[in-house]
């Protein structure tokens, strides 16, 4: 039998947990006049990554990276590299924390152990704002310039459910402190699958003026 024959039926024979199926999401503006650059798409299938050490550092009063995607249980160090001091913190359901005023690298990382949308600020940097998305799942990513992105899903040993979620997030939803849900069809992702989803986004903010919605929040606690 020839190399290429029993390559082909190796192939055939790997299990269901060994393929994925491969989903490619296109998220466009509701009222059609352009792709969304940015948004964070997930699904939760059978992946599980591992926890990772990160950083999101402040430099030029501003947080870098502005998005972070991490698995859930990552840990995030907060080196502040202003020649001021920062005041970091939130109060997001998937994790609230405070670092108070500090320079330099705060003694311990801050450990991110439930998946969910957690907004970062800076009580004396009105502007300064950042986001970490922390989810369960290695089918995950970014839209790039024309609003798309590729997942590799991973069902384990089951084969693709009937429904799906598709999870659908951009700092300026509505309300960003959750994702948007869709439900697609989950026989569409045999072969190489594209799902177009419409959103609708708030107006780019502006940093001059009074202080910001996150700021007040924070002087209300």
């Amino acid at each position: 039998m020839k190399k290429k024959t029993v390559l082909l039926l190796l192939f055939c024979l790997l299990p269901a947990s060994v393929l994925s199926d491969e989903l490619t999401v296109r998220v466009q503006l509701a009222d059609g006049s352009g792709p969304v650059t940015g948004a964070v798409v997930y699904v939760n299938d059978a992946s599980r990554p591992p926890p990772v050490r990160a950083e999101v550092t402040q430099k030029d009063r501003m947080f870098h990276p502005h998005i972070s995607i991490l698995p859930t249980g990552s840990s995030v160090d907060f080196p502040n590299r202003d020649n001021t001091q920062h005041h970091v913190y939130s109060f997001s359901r998937a994790k609230t924390f405070d670092l108070e005023l500090y320079a330099g690298r705060p003694e311990a990382p801050v450990v991110f152990d439930q998946p969910g949308i957690v907004e970062l600020g800076c009580n004396i940097h009105d502007h300064m704002r950042a986001f970490i998305v922390v989810a369960d799942t290695r089918a995950i990513g970014q839209t790039n310039e024309q609003g798309e992105v590729r997942l590799a899903l991973d069902f384990g040993d089951s084969p693709a459910p009937g429904s799906l979620s598709l999870n659908i997030w951009h700092p300026r939803l509505p309300d960003n402190t959750r994702p948007l849900v869709r439900e697609i069809d989950g026989a569409s992702l045999a072969g190489a699958a594209t799902e177009i989803i419409s959103i609708e986004l708030e107006p780019e903010p502006h940093h001059e003026g009074p202080l910001d919605h996150l700021q007040k929040r924070f002087r209300e606690l």
